[in-house]
């Protein structure tokens, strides 16, 4: 297993659509097993395909219950249903989050309460998983991923340009840009 250098917002795979797993190889198996070493690594709740350069439909996620029971696994191929999304402004606090593709930054985004998705696993077993909360908020973050979508992409105008004056001052915006856990020091 390696971890695997994460690129930053700008670079164009993050930015189109993955296209479907059309079979799963051992180089699939490889692929997700070092995603999930390089989550743990970041350390982060989810890791799409493209964020570490491979525009393929699939992600990984790990996340604790409010018991502390692990919630892991991966999704390929998935599809994404939601409750609609409730109006109004975010809440800092309890709807912020962040992306390691774009390191170091929180913002708040209002999201769906309540998903299902459903695709396989890499043994190619059908997966359907209904969650709420952070779960579903992980759930879709990781999906945007696959259509091409950051989550800055969708933040409100003002959050919006204060993300891009942070990527302009850390020379991010543009193909290429990576960061590998354990090795490169964002705070440098």
């Amino acid at each position: 297993m390696a971890v695997l250098p994460i690129r930053i917002w700008g670079d164009p795979v993050l930015h189109a659509p993955a296209s479907p797993v059309d079979e799963i190889t051992d180089e699939i198996r490889t692929l997700v097993q070092d995603m999930y070493e390089t989550m743990d690594a970041a350390p982060g709740v989810g890791l799409a395909a493209p964020q570490v350069g491979v525009g393929l439909r699939l992600y990984t996620y790990s996340y604790e219950d409010d018991e502390g029971r692990p919630w892991r696994g991966e999704i390929v191929n998935p599809a994404l249903w939601m409750v609609p999304t409730t109006p109004g402004d975010p809440d800092e606090d309890a709807e912020s989050e962040g992306c390691l593709s774009f390191p170091g930054e929180r913002f708040p985004l209002r999201r769906s309460d309540r998903v299902i998705v459903t695709g396989t696993d890499v043994r190619g077993t059908p997966v359907r998983i209904e969650v709420d909360g952070w779960r579903a908020r992980i759930m879709q973050h990781e999906f945007d991923h696959l259509d091409g979508i950051i989550y800055v992409d969708r933040l409100s105008d003002s959050d919006w340009k204060t993300a891009q004056k942070i990527s302009k001052k850390r020379g991010w915006g543009r193909p290429g840009v990576s960061w590998t856990p354990g090795i490169d020091d964002l705070d440098a």
